[in-house]
């Protein structure tokens, strides 16, 4: 039996099949995403969704959704599922599915009368293209597949619209045909492995609606676009392969190619793998250079997430060649001490404090699961040295260090920290100042920066950074300390302290160098588990709190509010799972694990064998943003790492 598996009742069920995404990506940028039925909510889905970098190296929905409609004794039954306004679903073909298999690939298995017919798909791996197979497992009389596409030609962060530019033209190419709807875009192949009949009757459908859109006060109607059908005879038994490409591929091989990209898939028929499966979709390779998209839907390139994600994506599955390239990636776009932290358009934004520093945390993994130091020191000492140098003696954004050592960032309206949610061009939370976790990721960079100086005996202008390091280890718990209250303000200017109970105070506690001792530490945690820690993450704020929020709905405006009021994340568990079992080791090993196991019941929620950007604060706890996000998948790999560790080393001691 299939380890991910739905039954008839609940595909049937749209309530709840409609909340079951899939997705799949590949190394090409390419993904195919939608729900378990067929049906899009998201203007996000779509069967092939693909970078454009002659338009602005954003993903584009080429092939939205994609009808079957069997015929067989002048009867007609689309298998298609459509939202219109008013909860109606035009065709209603969900209520012809039997059963969803995942393994190992996703298969919808209808029946209609004595027609049985399956649908399998599959992402070539290195081409932006998706494979569908239509297998008749059985008939009993003459059948015929009747297939309609719904295009849309459109950046995913909009829809499409009916209009009168639209080209409805077609190229007939073997076994299919090619469209192109606007320039600039790419011509999409639309090709079978059998020859079928193309009737050229293009038409408008209008309306479409997509609840998630709606339920997140977005636009949430859209006009596809039908350029006709396609129509071909199938006996029992056989099978077809349709393929939709922005390339001309040789009709032949598409049976053969079908079968070699499924082989190659890694089976999701355990938790484990499912979360290594999931690992795979997130790094993307370019014609000259690999990256690694934060997330999806809708995320793109972010240093922090990518410095903070690529030791469980990679290192985790013993790949430092990804690390390395990911990590020269993003050294080659860099502007001075930064990286870039987001992407809009073809512009990236450079406008973060600590993924310079997430930085040398990213190479201190490596390190730690590679022991290879020589490489690090050699690849990347100037960079460290640039990023140190910039900060230390004041750069962008106002950032720069006090006589005391500590990192001062930001002035006004930045937001420079990973809590940077705006509304109204005003950050929500202001952690401008003297932040507790960058603070804590400097002392670190700068300690392991010297260490490997130190190794590499290359100690000329050591004494500088031993000094401030030295200073920060005075003042690091003087500034953000509060004996009573027994943890650590989460931002201080001046006079002063935001003494919120935030889960940044926990990052002091997990780092290779921390400025504070193992009984502050433990102390921090105790706070940390009775407020924060809950089975989908650690809180970004206390229940106690008066501006806590729970519950994570509503229009953008209600969601950023509770973005970091209250949502659960998953990632900073790998933060709190390090610093516990570096207190407690193997004691502290059952709440790690059943932390790590409870994600399992995850695998058939939100986003199908993947890990949710974030969870309700509130119980049940359940999964929002994102449904598949690449810190939340690369923290839970290296937690089971971690976990694996402390149970071969009983006297582990980092």
């Amino acid at each position: 039996m299939s380890y991910i598996k739905f039954d008839k009742n609940q595909l049937v069920n749209l309530e709840y099949s409609l909340t079951k995404e899939l997705l799949r990506s590949n190394r090409a940028g390419s993904y195919a995403s939608t729900t378990i039925t067929g049906c899009n909510t998201r203007k996000y889905h779509g069967l092939l969704v693909s970078l454009q970098p002659q338009i602005d190296n954003q993903h584009h929905v080429f092939l939205s959704s994609f009808d079957v409609t069997v015929i067989q004794r002048n009867a007609e039954f689309n298998l298609g599922i459509h939202k219109y306004g008013d909860d109606v679903y035009d065709p209603g073909g969900h209520k012809y599915i039997r059963d969803f298999n995942s393994e190992p690939i996703p298969k919808l298995t209808y029946r209609v009368g004595g027609v049985v017919l399956s649908k399998e798909r599959v992402f070539a791996a290195n081409d932006d293209r998706i494979l569908i197979r239509y297998t008749l497992e059985d008939a009993h009389s003459p059948t015929k597949l009747r297939f309609k596409p719904y295009l849309a030609f459109r950046s995913v962060h909009s829809l499409s619209k009916a209009n009168e530019d639209v080209d409805t033209s077609f190229k007939r190419v073997k076994n299919g045909i090619s469209v192109k709807m606007y320039e600039p875009y790419s011509p999409l192949f639309m090709q079978f492995s059998k020859n079928v009949k193309f009737v050229h009757n293009s038409n408008w459908y209008y309306g479409l609606e997509y609840s998630k859109e709606k339920s997140r006060g977005y636009d949430s109607n859209e006009d596809l676009f039908v350029p006709g059908f396609f129509e071909v005879e199938i006996k029992k038994g056989e099978s077809i392969v349709f393929a939709a490409g922005l390339e001309e591929i040789a009709s032949t091989s598409l049976k053969p190619l079908f079968a070699k990209e499924t082989d190659i898939r890694i089976p999701r028929d355990s938790f484990e793998n499912c979360l290594i499966n999931a690992a795979q979709q997130f790094i993307i390779q370019r014609p000259d250079k690999i990256d690694l998209i934060a997330g999806y839907h809708w995320f793109n390139i972010s240093a922090r997430d990518t410095f903070v994600a690529l030791p469980g994506l990679t290192l985790t599955q013993n790949d430092p060649r990804t690390f390395l390239a990911i990590v020269d990636s993003m050294v080659q776009r860099m502007q001075g001490p930064f990286f870039p932290n987001n992407r809009i358009g073809s512009e990236f934004i450079y406008n973060s404090v600590d993924a310079p520093l997430w930085f040398f945390w990213a190479l201190q993994q490596y390190v730690l699961f590679t022991g290879d130091i020589k490489t690090i020191w050699k690849m990347y000492k100037k960079v460290m040295s640039l990023i140190l140098g910039d900060f230390n003696k004041g750069t962008s954004f106002n950032i720069h260090t006090l006589d005391n050592g500590l990192l001062y960032a930001g002035e006004e309206n930045d937001v420079l920290t990973w809590m940077n949610a705006k509304i109204d061009e005003k950050p929500v939370i202001y952690r401008n100042g003297l932040a507790v976790e960058v603070n804590a990721l400097w002392y670190n960079a700068i300690r392991f920066y010297i260490e490997l100086a130190e190794q590499a005996k290359e100690t000329k202008g050591l004494n500088v950074w031993r000094k401030i390091a030295k200073d920060i280890e005075g003042s690091f718990l003087n500034t953000f300390w509060d004996e009573e209250k027994g943890y650590l303000a989460d931002v201080v200017r001046g006079d002063k302290k935001d003494f919120s109970v935030r889960p940044n105070q926990v990052i002091a506690t997990s780092l290779p160098f921390s400025p504070i001792i193992d009984e502050i530490k433990n102390r921090i945690l105790q706070i940390v588990e009775l407020e924060l820690l809950t089975p989908r993450g650690l809180r970004t704020l206390s229940p106690k709190n008066l501006d806590y929020k729970g519950i994570y709905k509503g229009d953008i405006i209600a969601r950023d509010s509770a973005y970091h009021n209250g949502s659960a994340f998953p990632w900073l568990l790998g933060q709190f799972a390090d610093a516990y079992l570096k207190i407690h080791g193997q004691s502290g090993l059952s709440l790690i694990k059943n932390l790590y196991k409870g994600f399992e019941d995850e695998m058939v929620e939100a986003g199908i064998g993947t890990i949710s950007e974030l969870y309700y604060g509130d119980p049940p706890h359940k999964g929002k943003g994102a449904i598949s996000q690449a810190w939340s998948v690369a923290e839970l790999l290296r937690i089971n790492h971690l976990i694996k560790y402390y149970e071969d080393n009983t006297n582990h001691n980092q």
